[in-house]
C-alpha cells in the first residue's frame, strides 16, 4: 500500500429533477486526480466516460454536468473497462482513494449490481474529515464551499468529475 499517494475521485451519474426532487442512476463519468503527499502536488489526472447499461442521460443531467448522450455514445465505455483502466493507471488496491462524501459506496453498489470487482479497498471521506478538522457537529459543507472557505480558488465547471476530482485534490493537499 502506497501511503504517499492518494487518488481523489469524483463520480457523475445519470440524474433527473422531477417535481423538485433529484434522483440519480448509473455512473456516467469517473474523474481522478492523484496527489503525492511527499511532493505536495497533483501528479496525475484522468477522466473516463461510462456508457450506462439501462439509464439515459436526461436534459437536466446534460445541462448540469455538460455530459451529453452524444459524448457518451462516442467516448463512453462499459464500467468494467473503465475500472480496468483505473487499476492500470492509478494502482487500484495499492493506493488509498478519497472522495467528498461516499462515492465509494455508490461505486461499490453499482459494481455489485454489475458483478464487477471493486477497484480499491480503502477510501477516505474527506467531507467527514473536514467536519472533524473544523469541529462542525451537524453542519454539512459542500465541497466547493469548503474549498473556498480555505481560500483555494475553484477552477472549472462544477459537476464535471474531472474538474471536481482536480479541485478535491487541491483541497486534499491542504487537509492531509
Amino acid at each position: 500500500m502506497n501511503h504517499n499517494r492518494i487518488v481523489c475521485f469524483d463520480l457523475e451519474m445519470c440524474c433527473w429533477n422531477e417535481n423538485g426532487v433529484g434522483t440519480t442512476g448509473e455512473i456516467i463519468e469517473v474523474g481522478l486526480a492523484e496527489i503525492d503527499l511527499t511532493k505536495g502536488e497533483i501528479v496525475k489526472r484522468a477522466q473516463y466516460y461510462v456508457k450506462p447499461e439501462q439509464d439515459e442521460i436526461s436534459l437536466f443531467c446534460a445541462e448540469l454536468t455538460g455530459i451529453t448522450p452524444r459524448k457518451i455514445e462516442k467516448q463512453g465505455r462499459p464500467l468494467a473497462d473503465v475500472l480496468k483502466s483505473m487499476i492500470k493507471n492509478f494502482g487500484g488496491a495499492n493506493k488509498i482513494y478519497a472522495s467528498w462524501g461516499r462515492d465509494d459506496l455508490i461505486l461499490a453498489k453499482e459494481c455489485q449490481a454489475k458483478e464487477i470487482d471493486m477497484p480499491f479497498r480503502e477510501c477516505i471521506n474527506l467531507a467527514t474529515l473536514y467536519r472533524v478538522q473544523h469541529r462542525f457537529k451537524d453542519k454539512r459543507t459542500g465541497h466547493r464551499a469548503a474549498q473556498e472557505a480555505q481560500n483555494i480558488e475553484w477552477e472549472g465547471r462544477q459537476h464535471s468529475g474531472y474538474v471536481d476530482a482536480y479541485n478535491l485534490a487541491k483541497l486534499a493537499l491542504t487537509m492531509l
